[in-house]
């Protein structure tokens, strides 16, 4: 749906081109939560709003979101290793809940696709 995506390989190199906001030395420690706490607070946040706004979504799609999110936490993990326990600076919080609507983003384009693509098979 979105982890084999154009777009999600994308996103995981704008992570990458960025990780030097992540990488540099500790900066204003204003937000006392590690950064991959925050970044599944957000991803959580996203799934809940995307899920409210796709209410046609069947049960198993939603698990299948579920699964891909978590697949994308466990990208971010390997991405971030050396940061994901550390508190976070105000400008990561900013960039984690950025990228955090980037992918819901991405989850709302295929899900747009998928139910098109449902209507026209009903249709036809």
């Amino acid at each position: 749906m979105v982890t084999d995506s154009e777009g999600y390989t994308h996103l995981l190199t704008f992570l990458g081109e960025n990780l030097e906001l992540f990488n540099a030395p500790n900066g204003d420690i204003s937000v006392n939560q590690p950064v991959l706490e925050y970044f599944e607070e957000q991803l959580s946040a996203q799934v809940i709003l995307l899920c409210g706004q796709h209410p046609g979504l069947s049960f198993e799609q939603r698990n299948r979101v579920i699964r891909e999110v978590d697949a994308i936490v466990a990208d971010l993990e390997q991405v971030l290793a050396e940061v994901v326990d550390k508190p976070m600076t105000r400008e990561q919080a900013l960039f984690i809940t950025d990228y955090a609507g980037l992918i819901k983003n991405l989850f709302d384009t295929a899900i747009s696709t998928m139910m098109a693509t449902y209507r026209r098979l009903d249709a036809g």
